[in-house]
């Protein structure tokens, strides 16, 4: 080791040098927070307008560093999608990845450029914080880390449907749509963010997010299993549900919802019908209850509480009027739109498991409802809306005159009907445009062009029908006119001539009642050789009797329920349609709500002293 001189360790005078420094003028700058750069990654900001409580962040933290509270207050609403949780953030876990940032579906957090926590006291809890848009201190505070086209992990546009070109579908019933292709529905389901949104708003609570990740992975098979946990009907909803979760889906804030319908029927589409009946038995009871149920109507409130019922070890019956099982889905929707072979396939695997359906079975002309009463330990009132409401406008008892749903049931029973060169259709819904798509069709192959007329007292915007609907009519050369109140049925020489409509200035009156009011100064005449009704529909409840009737419960035409679908009379249920409404996938849920009273009913029944 070398010896070190005096130069080398800087003289013994040397730290007295570092006395000169204290005359002069300190150059420090003072302690504090600096500003952080435009896409730092602090604290977190919450925009509490735009957040809908998904729980996105929650699932994606892989440092279970967000916790989601209810906050009492806001707004909750799962038919729209809407909770009133809010992201907490535990920031002795938190590592500031951002992940919650880049995977928000709606874009309401972000991270700011504050760094510095101020705490109040010494508490650990002063790390837990409920962020919002004023910032961890209360006070605004710049953006960091944002929403980009850089920071966004949300797929926002949607895998589109290849579908026949309008020009073609007019000539035929064919189904319009194509489905998915493997590839499409991989892209389609990974652009899910597995909030459950979808979950809260179907009736039936299906268990979409489960099934989409299963076809996300592969796994079709696992995708049907799904299915079948809470919908039979899974062929038809795959088509025509009205995708309520489409509407609450998360990733439709920002850009186009899932696709779940589609997605749904992809799974079931891909899948061999005889394995999917092997799926659908599975979980099936082993033994025989020895209790019957009857259960009148095979539409699909009626088929699902069987479905529940044969599962749990229950014999069931059930009694159709018509010639085929469906109900309305079979009877008042075109096969463009829902194919005849794929509700058929629903139907097999619900009597593959034991339901018997007895057709061409009129109750209350065959056999009476007391009859059930005595012969069954429960009886279920699965009945459609067969019968078409008028507008009892003058002329609307002309036979010239007529309402969409024995149009429709007449053509999916395959019966001959009048086809008019021209005519109008009075109504706002689906069951209007599925008449004038079909009169549409049927001109079209025997006329060689379309002239039908569509009216509706609603605007545009307030349609009942689904915009898909809406949009195809019009492709198809179906004349919509909104904001059209009926007046009368013309006539000339006995014969329907067409609809005289006044302009609609009002549909409900200041306590929110339906009276129309009409503008007679804007009057104008719609030609038409038929003209067809398609205003609401109603049940034929001619076949309970009218002492069964009068023992009844109604509201408004329609018969009053509990919350599980019981009536007031101990052993008689009802479901579906007559109880809420048109609506296949609302039916769907009636029947699992009845199947599962109904077996806690039997079931303290067998074990009564």
């Amino acid at each position: 080791m070398r010896d070190i001189d005096h130069q080398d360790r800087g003289g013994l005078l040397g730290p007295l040098k570092n006395l000169s420094f204290f005359a002069r003028q300190p150059i420090t700058e003072p302690l504090g927070p600096r500003p952080a750069s435009a896409n730092y990654r602090g604290f977190h900001l919450n925009d509490w307008d735009l957040c809908i409580g998904c729980s996105t962040c929650q699932k994606v933290c892989d440092n279970a560093a967000i916790t989601m509270v209810k906050v009492p207050g806001l707004p909750e609403d799962p038919a729209k999608g809407i909770r009133n949780l809010r992201p907490a953030i535990d920031y002795g876990r938190c590592c500031w990845c951002a992940l919650c940032v880049d995977l928000c579906p709606t874009g309401s957090i972000a991270l700011s450029r504050e760094y510095v926590h101020t705490c109040v006291d010494s508490e650990l809890d002063s790390y837990f914080i409920l962020p919002d848009a004023r910032g961890i201190h209360g006070t605004p505070y710049p953006k960091g880390w944002a929403k980009s086209t850089d920071a966004d992990l949300v797929a926002l546009e949607r895998q589109p449907m290849t579908e026949q070109a309008p020009a073609d579908r007019i000539e035929n019933f064919s189904e319009i749509v194509a489905g998915y292709d493997a590839n499409q529905a991989l892209i389609e389901a990974s652009r899910c963010v597995q909030c459950g949104m979808c979950h809260d708003a179907c009736p039936t609570h299906m268990h979409a997010p489960e099934y989409i990740r299963a076809i996300w992975k592969g796994d079709l098979e696992g995708a049907v299993r799904e299915i079948y946990r809470t919908n039979p009907f899974a062929h038809t909803c795959g088509r025509v549900c009205t995708h309520r979760c489409e509407t609450a889906c998360s990733v439709g804030h920002r850009g186009a919802p899932i696709a779940i319908r589609w997605l749904k029927r992809y799974a079931m589409d891909a899948v061999d019908h005889e394995r999917v009946k092997q799926i659908a038995a599975e979980g099936r009871a082993d033994f025989i209850s020895g209790k019957r149920v009857a259960i009148v109507g095979a539409g699909p409130a009626g088929l699902t509480a069987a479905f529940d019922l044969v599962r749990q070890g229950h014999d069931v019956t059930v009694l159709e009027a018509q010639a085929q099982a469906g109900g309305m889905v079979r009877y008042g929707i075109p096969d463009y739109r829902m194919p005849a072979d794929r509700l058929d396939r629903d139907l097999d695997v619900i009597t593959s498991l034991g339901v018997k359906i007895r057709y061409n079975t009129r109750v209350g002309v065959d056999l009476t409802m007391e009859r059930l009463r005595a012969e069954y330990d429960a009886v279920v009132l699965g009945v459609g809306l067969w019968m078409g409401r008028s507008t009892r406008v003058p002329g609307s008892d002309q036979a010239g005159v007529k309402r969409a749903v024995d149009l429709l049931r007449a053509v999916a029973a395959g019966e001959a009907i009048e086809v008019p060169q021209s005519a109008v259709i009075i109504g706002g819904g689906n069951v209007a445009m599925d008449i004038a798509r079909t009169l549409a069709r049927l001109q079209q192959q025997r006329y060689g062009e379309v002239r039908i007329t569509l009216t509706a007292l609603e605007d545009l915007d307030h349609f009942l029908a689904d915009a898909d609907e809406i949009r195809e009519a019009r492709e198809e050369g179906v004349q919509i006119l909104e904001a059209r109140g009926p007046q009368e049925i013309l006539m000339r020489e006995g014969q329907v001539a067409g609809l005289r409509t006044w302009g609609v200035r009002s549909i409900f009156d200041q306590a929110g009642r339906f009276a129309p009011s009409y503008d007679p100064a804007d009057e104008q005449i719609h030609a038409g050789d038929m003209v067809v009704e398609a205003i609401g529909q109603a049940a034929d409840v001619a076949l309970l009797g009218e002492a069964l009737t009068e023992m009844l419960q109604w509201h408004r035409g329609r018969l009053q329920v509990d919350g599980q679908g019981r009536t007031n009379l101990e052993w008689l249920w009802a479901a579906g349609d007559m109880v809420r409404g048109p609506d296949v996938v609302s039916a769907v849920a009636d029947g699992h709500r009845v199947a599962d009273s109904i077996h806690a009913y039997l079931s303290v029944q067998e074990h009564a002293p």
